[in-house]
């Protein structure tokens, strides 16, 4: 690394470093409002609460890096050009990628460390920030209303295992024992059009030896394959389904936000269920999608920093960063376009890859434009 290379690193990285602490400190405030008073309320010691914020911390680093990147790059490259530094560099012959690969190793670099993180250690981090949160809101509710409070409860969960032709309704979940009530299965034909048996119970649950659910106090209903009337029921007491072993968890799953679960989760949730047979799995890969390709915004952010942030040496840097802020913008509106009506045009994998794939191109195009002679 030569010495001028240096000097652009030092100088990027010092803003860089700052608005990062920054942004992540605001975020931390904002969770703190939000979440320590329940941590507090459950009386989970100041241990607990140290972990649940180191645990958290990591799970904005996604969403904080393009920013703060943009943010330095346009802040450190803003005032060398005000100074006329790039002026001076470009008098010795020095081309604008040669002034600024320093910046772009960077980038790449940011990138390569966004997908390890997206990939491993931020989904692990907030599985357990949630539990940790979701557990001490438990506990607060349950030490103010009692041990059989729904603080844990899901109502009115739908499933259809579409390659089994079943589809389920449960009252109420317990999404830690995963015992339910009010669990209504029924076996269905043609697409759901007809259905052949039903199950009621009043109780279930989900035997992780056995990998099946065992129904508690019901009643399996049999229909005729072509009047649809109901031929045969019968009580029982408990009873096995063995070849019933659709996850609690899945069910739980789609019950949450997109955005509450993690990579881990929703690779899950994708890889068992298709939009075909659940029209909501179609938000969960949008999700997935947008998560795996995020890195690619750091590349973009460069690529529109650098030739607007040095501009020409007779343009007002001003110019040049108010461009870049609006390419920014329109980026990230575009992204949320995309989640929002690509699935009408196109695949959940393209929706999140058309937005970035466009701004790279035109990202690349204005790069290519700066580095002409002036």
């Amino acid at each position: 690394m030569t010495l001028l290379d240096r000097y652009i690193f030092r100088e990027w990285l010092i803003v860089f470093a700052l608005t990062l602490f920054a942004v992540l400190g605001l975020l931390v405030l904002d969770d703190v409002q939000s979440n320590l008073p329940d941590l507090l309320a459950a009386e989970v010691g100041v241990e607990v609460i140290w972990q649940y914020y180191f645990l958290t911390l990591p799970t904005y680093i996604p969403s904080v890096v393009p920013l703060a990147l943009l943010v330095s790059l346009l802040f450190a490259l803003g005032r060398m050009h005000r100074y006329h530094e790039f002026t001076a560099m470009r008098a010795a012959g020095l081309g604008l990628f040669r002034i600024t690969r320093t910046l772009w190793v960077t980038g790449f670099a940011l990138a390569g460390l966004l997908f390890y993180l997206n990939g491993d250690w931020i989904p692990r981090s907030m599985e357990s920030a949630r539990e940790l949160r979701e557990g001490a809101h438990r506990q607060q509710i349950i030490e103010t209303a009692g041990a059989d409070s729904a603080a844990s409860w899901l109502y009115n969960l739908t499933f259809y295992n579409h390659r089994a032709g079943r589809l389920w309704f449960i009252n109420r979940l317990d999404e830690v024992t995963y015992r339910a009530h009010g669990v209504t299965v029924s076996e269905v034909e043609d697409s759901g059009a007809r259905e052949t048996r039903r199950w009621a119970a009043n109780e279930a649950y989900f035997d992780d030896i056995l990998g099946h659910w065992v129904f508690l106090q019901g009643r399996e209903t049999t229909f005729d394959a072509d009047s649809g009337r109901a031929v045969r029921s019968r009580p029982f007491a408990q009873q096995n389904m063995e070849g019933f072993a659709e996850d609690p968890q899945l069910m739980k799953f789609l019950e949450k936000r997109p955005r509450d679960l993690s990579f881990f989760e929703l690779h899950q949730l994708i890889t068992t269920l298709s939009a075909d047979e659940d029209a909501r799995v179609a938000d969960y890969q949008r999700q997935y999608f947008e998560i795996l390709l995020s890195p690619l915004s750091v590349i973009i952010i460069v690529a529109i920093a650098v030739p607007f942030a040095i501009g020409g040496v007779r343009t007002d840097p001003m110019v040049g960063v108010s461009k870049s802020l609006g390419l920014f913008v329109i980026y990230y509106v575009s992204l949320n376009v995309a989640r929002f009506v690509g699935h009408d045009i196109f695949s959940p994998a393209l929706a999140a890859f058309v937005p970035n794939a466009v701004m790279l191109l035109l990202a690349i195009y204005f790069f290519r434009k700066a580095t002409r002679p002036v």
